[in-house]
């Protein structure tokens, strides 16, 4: 004959080792997370803080600036362009990309470029993005009537 007393007992201890089954199945479910987010992390970085606090060969990183005038160039193998970003602060970082280039990439833009430092300090991109400001209209929309500005902005009380 089994006490009743016991029973409460064992069905109370199988339920708190449930809960520490669930809580360490979620626990390790969050480092196993952290740490597979650790290896595909960019960290953004500007020039200047390039400059101060430079980061690890060959770490990936996310460089974000403007592309300084005059400094485009194509390398001799016809594909790889080399050129520096610049921030506010005058800091620059040396940037190698091959590939081909984005559209909207031109000096004097913004621009964000995925790839990591080498030995010799210069940023190796493998990836570029171009930014353009706010008012930016595609070259096939340019003409047409209905993206000019004043005419779609009209305020509400001009309306009434």
């Amino acid at each position: 004959m089994t006490d009743p007393k016991s029973y409460a007992m064992k069905a109370k201890h199988q339920r708190l080792i449930l809960v520490v089954v669930a809580l360490a199945a979620i626990i390790g479910a969050g480092f196993l997370a952290a740490y597979a987010l650790q290896s595909e992390a960019n960290y953004f970085y500007e020039p200047g803080q390039i400059a101060a606090d430079p980061p690890e060969v060959g770490q990936a990183i996310r460089l974000g600036g403007m592309v300084q005038e005059g400094s485009l160039n194509t390398l001799e193998d016809g594909i790889t362009v080399a050129f520096v970003v610049t921030d506010k602060e005058s800091a620059t970082v040396d940037v190698r990309y091959t590939g081909i280039l984005p559209d909207l990439f031109v000096e004097g833009s913004g621009v964000v470029a995925d790839g990591r430092m080498d030995e010799e300090g210069v940023f190796i991109a493998d990836e570029l993005l171009a930014k353009h400001d706010e008012n930016y209209v595609p070259r096939e929309l340019q003409d047409m009537d209905q993206h000019a500005p004043d005419k779609t902005l009209i305020p509400a009380e001009q309306t009434t």
